[in-house]
């Protein structure tokens, strides 16, 4: 049987992806982080969706197009690192632009407002999930890359070679977070949030 879980240690950012990645996981913890807190607030009272692909940028940026002048052009890379709160900031904004933002391995958010190259052979995605997921999971099959998924129904989904291997709730993930943090330690809880058929 697949599950989709969430897990409260550290480690969980890097479990979730093939070992074949290698991606960095407090990169991928922070864009997870940033990503829980879109689908949660939204922007200007509404949902919003957006997606970020991260690590092997190079190729991704050969997949992908420009839907508009690249508002981070230019920008130096040290200003744009994915922990700082004003970047995080400019994010949530630039969020509401469609696109899709581009994470290095090194967490400096190389691009935004993408148009990721997309194809659905070779890719099953339950039903209902719409062309944010496909190119979601077409990048991550063309590339060595995973991507965070937000979308408007404010749940977010990991996708890694092109296969969903997380969905996490906002809602239950920061309450067990926060209500963890306020015992002192982190502690290992796993909360099941959806599965599929043991014949699939």
């Amino acid at each position: 049987m697949d599950r989709y879980f969430m897990k409260m240690p550290e480690d969980m950012f890097c479990e979730i992806c093939s070992e074949k990645r290698g991606i960095n996981p407090d990169t991928l913890k922070e864009v997870i982080i940033l990503a829980v807190e879109i689908a949660r607030e939204g922007r200007e009272g509404r949902r919003i969706g957006t997606m970020f692909v991260v690590a092997d940028t190079e190729n991704v940026i050969r997949h992908s197009r420009a839907l508009i002048l690249d508002p981070l052009l230019g920008h130096p890379a040290e200003e744009k690192q994915i922990a700082d709160p004003d970047m995080r900031e400019t994010v949530k904004e630039l969020a509401q632009l469609d696109g899709a933002f581009v994470v290095s391995d090194e967490g400096t958010v190389v691009s935004a407002c993408r148009y990721l190259d997309s194809f659905s052979e070779g890719i099953d995605l339950p039903l209902g999930l719409g062309s944010r997921h496909m190119a979601a999971a077409s990048i991550t099959k063309l590339t060595n890359s995973v991507a965070v998924v937000v979308s408007e129904s404010s749940v977010v989904r990991i996708i890694d070679d092109g296969v969903i291997v997380s969905e996490i709730i906002p809602e239950l993930w920061m309450f067990k977070r926060y209500s963890a943090l306020s015992k002192g330690k982190m502690v290992e809880q796993e909360i099941i949030l959806s599965t599929v058929d043991e014949s699939d």
